[in-house]
């Protein structure tokens, strides 16, 4: 049967096998990992690509992990370990949500790799837990009765995932043509505006995009995100004083 989870193994400890190489430890490899992951992308990532960035052999690596599937999973679980977390347990409930879910959506726009990896694994390492359960604390004192806590959960955290997801994208596009976010956005709405397969629906949203406001992409983001998200805990406030 294949193994679920590297914190479900043994080797989740911080040591390696007995007679490891020195030098070397499962800290270290992890941060040069999310490190190699930022700069190459998940698609170019390698235990050997791994191990001479370490400057060891890809042998030596496996002394502290089984896979490479481990290895990415312990990343995943680092990167979560950044996420900032609301200190006080009775503070608005309102504002620490909006604090989690910015900081979900920066973490995911910081590391682009990490939502396909997110939908892979089981997203059960200390970091990732932590996260899990001060999330769960906040939107619990909402006041929502016990069966629809998950349900606002998931309409918070999996919009945020999605719109991080497209945002990191975004990011690596612009990176790759080697153009500010701005310039990409000015010459993608030149060539789709005068497209004639898109010019008619560029044109029926010209009010819309007026209205949006922003006068840089970045703004236009963070008011897209901050609406939908407000729009979110609205809906929260109404099911608590409301039907449910």
């Amino acid at each position: 049967m294949a193994r679920a989870s590297v914190w479900l193994e043994e080797k989740a400890r911080k040591g390696g096998r007995s007679g490891q190489p020195s030098g070397l430890d499962r800290d270290r490899i992890t941060s040069v990992s999310v490190r190699l992951l930022d700069s190459d992308g998940l698609d170019k990532f390698s235990m050997r690509r791994l191990a001479a960035e370490l400057n060891v052999t890809a042998m030596s690596v496996y002394w502290y992990v089984d896979t490479k599937d481990d290895l990415l999973e312990l990343a995943l679980d680092a990167a979560f370990g950044e996420l900032r977390l609301p200190e006080a347990a009775d503070g608005d409930w309102r504002d620490q949500l909006r604090a989690l879910a910015t900081e979900y959506r920066t973490l995911l726009v910081r590391h682009p790799w990490l939502s396909p990896l997110a939908g892979r694994y089981l997203n059960i390492g200390p970091h990732s837990l932590a996260f899990s359960r001060v999330v769960q604390q906040v939107v619990r004192r909402a006041g929502l009765p016990a069966h629809g806590v998950t349900g606002a959960i998931s309409a918070v955290f999996q919009f945020v995932y999605g719109y991080g997801t497209i945002e990191g994208h975004f990011a690596e596009r612009v990176a790759a043509a080697g153009l500010t976010p701005d310039e990409y956005f000015s010459t993608t709405m030149t060539a789709v505006t005068e497209a004639p397969e898109t010019a008619e629906i560029i044109e029926e949203s010209k009010d819309l995009m007026a209205a949006r406001g922003g006068d840089t992409v970045a703004e236009m983001l963070d008011r897209d995100f901050t609406f939908a998200l407000d729009l979110l805990i609205a809906g929260i406030e109404a099911k608590v004083t409301g039907p449910t």
